[in-house]
């Protein structure tokens, strides 16, 4: 997945070196998570990298998150996993009302992948 920068296309950062792995790595997700959950995972990333904006996602079911992950969101992979990312911007662009604009979040940071 490391690819330059584009500033029409989602920007994507992990938080550990382990994430990065298993992301960047179909053979390591399979053995990690299951060849299906892998498969779903290079799925959400294309979709993630062909997008402009996080709202441009529309597979996996993408919901914003409340509780201790407000602020984030979460994409749906298999078996009751999905990919939660935050908005990866020094200062996150906000609504009037004080919450993440996901129509102008271009930089996310992916955060953990489970359940």
């Amino acid at each position: 997945m490391g690819k330059a920068c584009r500033p029409d296309r989602v920007q994507i950062a992990f938080e550990s070196a382990s994430l990065r792995a298993i992301c960047e790595s179909e053979a390591q997700a399979a053995a990690e998570l299951s060849p299906t959950i892998a498969r779903a995972l290079k799925n959400r990333l294309a979709d993630m990298d062909a997008a402009s904006y996080a709202t441009d996602l529309i597979a996996g079911t993408p919901r914003q998150l409340a509780g201790a992950d407000h602020g984030c969101m979460a994409v749906a992979l298999a078996d009751g996993l999905e990919i939660v990312f935050c908005s990866n911007h020094p200062r996150p662009p906000l609504t009037e009302t004080g919450h993440v604009d996901w129509a102008r979040v271009s930089r996310v940071r992916i955060m953990r992948i489970g359940r």
